[in-house]
């Protein structure tokens, strides 16, 4: 089956870890094929999390300046469009461009910009996520899901918390978790990725979102499971992305198809573009390959996908009918 003629949705997606080689030559001439492969793009395994984080770095290195942050942006909705993905939520970190005096404000209004540009190109619909990060300060956590609150009404949707899982607890994020609750910000969080279930369970104790980014090691506690069922908490999975941060050693030990049998609300998704380099069709056809996946589970995660996005009702109806209308279709594909 070609995938690629499906349309999609995509919730957990990084703009710093997907730079195709085009625009690392607009910003970069000077970088070569070879040393893109090498330093952009993380190996089929990775040590682990921090391992495979270590390529980001590349990427919002070339992101520091007004038009930089532009053509990553515009860059990743052709990539999009040629995946056939039709609602994407694109998430960033503001504090991370700052090295050439860009304030984060600045950094947002950007990219926020950027983002209407390569809908209006492309018609693909969906939004952004600020991501804060696991080694910040509270003080950083806090500026973060301000800029929040600042672009409500623009693109900007939601809120998450990202990186070094295992390196650091939760304790300097809880105050502004509970500034994005308070002030009725949609809230993401990475967990359950580079630790067990105990990170997830933390998670949902102290920041109360309604999404999980990855959450795969939740197949690791069945009292987990049922709790993300009974209260309808969403899992962001990353199949080849799990892989190489050395969760699983192989997608024949991805817990996607476990989780997906629980009754666990999810979606799949690419988690980056460069860094795993991936598209949302490879990442069907390899569910298909592994897991004899076929048109109505992709059915089923679309939707809830679509369903779990930070996007107003009338765009979630729009975009879950065209979901429904082309995999529901008797055409094949």
């Amino acid at each position: 089956m070609d995938y690629r003629l499906l349309p999609k949705i995509e919730l957990h997606l990084h703009l710093d870890c997907s730079l195709s080689y085009k625009v690392v030559q607009q910003i970069n001439p000077a970088v070569s094929y070879d040393e893109y492969y090498h330093s952009f793009v993380a190996p089929p395994r990775c040590t682990d999390l921090v391992d495979y984080l270590k390529r980001a770095v590349k990427g919002f290195e070339l992101m520091q300046t007004k038009e930089q942050l532009r053509l990553v942006t515009l860059d990743l909705f052709e990539q999009l469009k040629a995946d056939n993905v039709i609602y994407a939520e694109i998430r960033f970190a503001p504090l991370l461009h700052q090295a050439n005096g860009l304030t984060p404000a600045e950094v947002v209004e950007t990219v926020n910009d950027a983002y209407t540009e390569g809908k209006t190109l492309t018609g693909i619909e969906g939004g952004l996520i600020l991501c804060t990060l696991r080694h910040y300060t509270e003080e950083q956590s806090m500026e973060t899901v301000q800029l929040v609150k600042q672009f409500r009404g623009t693109n900007v949707l939601a809120f998450d918390m990202a990186g070094d899982e295992a390196g650091y607890p939760v304790a300097a994020h809880i105050k502004a978790f509970r500034f994005a609750k308070d002030n009725g910000i949609p809230c993401t969080c990475h967990g359950g990725e580079a630790k067990g279930p105990e990170s997830v369970w933390e998670i949902l104790d102290h920041f109360h979102p309604t999404r999980i980014g990855h959450g795969v090691r939740s197949a690791e506690d069945k009292q987990l499971l049922d709790h993300l069922v009974k209260k309808d908490i969403h899992l962001e999975v990353c199949p080849t992305s799990n892989i190489q941060t050395n969760i699983f050693e192989a997608v024949e030990l991805h817990a996607a198809d476990k989780i997906y049998r629980h009754g666990v609300s999810m979606s799949i998704n690419t988690d980056a573009r460069t860094v795993t380099p991936v598209t949302l069709s490879s990442e069907y056809n390899k569910l298909q390959d592994v897991f004899n996946w076929e048109k109505a589970h992709f059915l089923r995660c679309n939707l809830e996908g679509i369903r779990h996005s930070f996007t107003n009702e009338q765009v979630k109806l729009k975009i879950a009918a065209q979901i429904r209308a082309a995999y529901e279709s008797e055409t094949p594909v």
